[in-house]
């Protein structure tokens, strides 16, 4: 993983490959989507920006030393760089990754549970390890591990059966296994050509005409455009295919920016955006690694994000055996408690109107209606809202059924709120959303 963002639209990219040369001699431009316009492209985006929330799994060899080599602590899925462990040890883990606790079934179903609506497995990261059957490098699950079978497959079939959507994360810049000799120049141009664009291809083209829905590229270190041009080519392969901003340095193009640990405070305007984030310090498993964050947290986290119009990718690192650590399933399960009861405040909403909170919380809206995240009651139980719409209604989603007494734009809040991490009143309002002009003056969201 990187913590690399960008905010710079698909056509850029689609201009600094087309621009070298004369015109007459203009390569044609590898991007899928170049000539896309906004109605299909809003088309394609639709099921992503209605999801909201997905999760991504960081799972290979390095699950093994769980962070610790030689005794040394420090590495994560990066341990092979950190602790510079050569080639031929690295080697070993593999022969010891073997997960037969792995139930992809109980994957999808606890992703599904907690809400998430898609999940990024990270089939190869930047130790070259592919978690599928691969004819480009034997460096695999199924030659180089005691387990012997794709582990991709199956969690393609669970998704499916679960209606939940599947994309790949691979590393297509770094590799510190399947390069190999010569200038650093060649090594990368060699590697692109024979293991990495290969394996892409065989991550779009072996699992069906649904999967992937998303191509999640990272660390673009050494990539230029015309090391690009053959991944955005390849990835015509799979027509529709969400790919991020992480191709190619700069972080240009692709369809959603990707900052990573943290929140943009205002968001990114019109540029759609994913925010990944760890449940504990740690992409990969790591063994002493138990700073997990609350519950609590996460889902205020979620809402953040949904309220600032992005979307929530947040990290689970299984075990070598196979497990999701029992932190993460705890508090994954009441992630979905809460979606199950606030859901419609989240899925399928749009970005907070207002430029300052007029309460403690946060705000998401639909067509008609707004859906107040409320995190502290106001000391006299009213909660005004700065609109010019008249409000017909008002009412905790955790009991639609009991309207809230309104007066003007003020909400009579319950004595007590029933959710201490966020109780939601939905406000149905008159018209399309008028937002007044003294609340949107010298205003920002904290």
């Amino acid at each position: 993983m990187s913590r690399l963002t960008a905010r710079i639209p698909c056509a850029i990219l689609a201009l600094a490959i087309a621009m070298p040369g004369a015109r007459a001699q203009e390569p044609a431009n590898p991007d899928p989507y170049a000539n896309e316009t906004p109605a299909q492209r809003d088309a394609r985006m639709q099921w992503w920006r209605e999801a909201r929330f997905g999760m991504m799994i960081c799972w290979g060899v390095y699950a093994v030393p769980a962070g610790v080599y030689k005794g040394k602590r420090g590495g994560a899925e990066w341990i092979m760089s950190v602790q510079k462990i050569p080639r031929a040890e690295y080697e070993g883990f593999a022969r010891q990754f073997n997960p037969v606790k792995y139930d992809p079934d109980a994957w999808v179903r606890l992703a599904k549970d907690a809400g998430m609506k898609y999940i990024v497995l990270i089939t190869k990261h930047h130790d070259g390890f592919a978690l599928f059957d691969s004819k480009a490098s034997d460096w695999n699950a199924v030659k180089a591990t005691p387990y012997g079978k794709d582990l991709v497959r199956p969690l393609v079939e669970a998704c499916r059966k679960h209606g939940i959507k599947l994309g790949f994360y691979y590393s297509q810049a770094q590799d510190w296994y399947n390069k190999g000799d010569g200038s650093k120049d060649e090594r990368m141009d060699n590697y692109i050509r024979d293991v990495a664009v290969p394996q892409v291809r065989e991550l779009l083209t072996n699992y069906g005409g649904d999967m992937p829905a998303i191509l999640w590229w990272d660390t673009p270190y050494d990539m230029t455009p015309e090391r690009a041009a053959p991944f955005l080519d390849v990835l015509k392969l799979k027509p529709g295919i969400l790919h991020n901003n992480r191709l190619v340095k700069p972080e240009v193009g692709g369809d959603f920016s990707t900052p990573e640990r943290k929140i943009p405070p205002t968001g990114l305007g019109d540029r759609d955006w994913e925010t990944c984030m760890t449940l504990n310090d740690n992409w990969g498993y790591v063994s002493y690694d138990n700073h997990w964050k609350s519950a609590e947290a996460l889902v205020r986290n979620l809402i953040d994000i949904a309220s600032k119009g992005g979307n929530y990718l947040l990290n689970v690192g299984p075990t070598a055996e196979g497990e999701i650590p029992q932190p993460c399933v705890e508090r994954l399960q009441e992630m979905g408690k809460w979606l199950k009861v606030n859901g419609e405040a989240i899925y399928g909403t749009k970005a907070n109107p207002f430029e300052k909170m007029p309460f403690n919380g946060r705000c998401t809206r639909k067509p008609g209606k707004l859906f107040l995240h409320v995190y502290r009651r106001p000391a006299d139980g009213l909660l005004t809202l700065p609109i010019n719409n008249p409000i017909t209604k008002a009412y905790l989603l955790a009991s639609p059924d009991t309207p809230l007494k309104v007066e003007g734009k003020t909400i009579n809040m319950p004595s007590t709120l029933p959710d201490p991490v966020a109780t939601v009143v939905a406000v149905e309002i008159a018209g399309e959303l008028e937002v007044t002009r003294e609340s949107t003056r010298e205003m920002e969201i904290k």
